[in-house]
């Protein structure tokens, strides 16, 4: 589907996060215009002037810092504003100082034009995007984080690494929480339709240890935290190809965080499941069959996200 000439993207917080998912939108040509803005202006003009200075080599897109006012008739608002998880931190760990953030910029942000989506990915994100939903009241489908398409992205690579087949072609989500709790849902994962397990008995490469890929994909931010002091690249990316879904209306299957409503019998929390993504947002949720250990994983998951939403201070 062509992309619409005057489709807008913005971006709120441009750290670490926020600039590489600037670069990464800059670079898709999804959007003829982006605006970045932060609490720190001076900032967000050096970032805009850094992409812009790019022109020449992508195509025509107009990028500038603006003012909370200038993302209300975007497209997508990506919420990138929040503190960064340090060396030892878990994401949970923040949940109050960038609560204390998302209540204070969301009315500069508000209301929304059109059917524009808010994206929320400042961590822990199902947190702040359940927060965003209850704070805004835009219908859930608008209120959507990147939840564990990162994650599902770090299992699929570890994956492709043990069983040498390119990561594209390997189908594995993880679901749940972006965090500690998150679970990866290996009965469903396969290659060409085969069990992984299977394929390389079939490949004749070793067997995979479920547990050591589980413990490598749930800790690989801690591990890239550790040497560098953020994650940005790869989840720039992520954020991308969610954005790619929405302006294209490409109905791409995408482990997007949003309320659940029921499915597995959980209520009351946003979480990662397979979900349907579109112009719309997050359109419809796929309950997927789980083996009795994931869903009951699946559960304590949204157990742990509703202990720390209830000590908010929610409307």
């Amino acid at each position: 589907m062509p992309v619409n000439d005057k489709r807008k993207i913005a971006v709120v917080g441009v750290g670490a996060v926020g600039s590489a998912t600037a670069y990464a939108v800059m670079m898709s040509g999804l959007v003829s215009e982006l605006v970045l803005v932060d609490s720190n202006r001076e900032r967000a003009e050096g970032e805009a002037m850094d992409l812009a200075h790019g022109a020449s080599f992508i195509k025509p897109i107009r990028i500038y810092a603006g003012e909370y006012e200038d993302c209300r008739d975007a497209d997508i608002i990506i919420f990138c504003a929040g503190v960064n998880q340090k060396p030892g931190e878990t994401r949970l760990d923040l949940v109050q100082r960038n609560f204390a953030i998302l209540k204070d910029t969301l009315p500069r942000l508000m209301p929304m034009e059109g059917d524009g989506v808010l994206l929320m990915v400042t961590n822990p994100v199902d947190i702040l995007t359940y927060a965003a939903l209850r704070l805004t009241n835009l219908p859930p489908n608008r209120v959507i984080g990147s939840g564990t398409v990162l994650d599902s992205s770090r299992f699929r690579y570890l994956l492709s690494q043990f069983c040498q087949v390119e990561p594209r072609n390997i189908h594995a989500y993880v679901v749940g929480e972006h965090g500690d709790t998150e679970v990866p849902l290996w009965s469903l994962a396969n290659i060409a339709g085969i069990p992984v397990q299977e394929f390389c008995c079939w490949r004749g490469v070793p067997c995979l240890n479920p547990d050591e890929i589980t413990r490598r994909v749930r800790d690989a931010a801690y591990e890239v935290i550790a040497r560098k002091g953020a994650t940005c690249y790869a989840i720039g990316l992520a954020v991308k190809r969610i954005c790619e879904s929405i302006l294209r209306d490409e109905n791409s299957i995408l482990t997007v965080s949003g309320l659940v409503d029921g499915e597995y019998g959980i209520t009351g929390v946003c979480l990662s499941l397979p979900s349907i993504v579109n112009r719309t947002g997050r359109v419809r949720v796929l309950a997927v069959p789980l083996a009795p250990q994931e869903e009951e994983a699946l559960h304590h998951s949204a157990r742990t996200l509703k202990s720390i939403i209830a000590r908010l201070d929610l409307p």
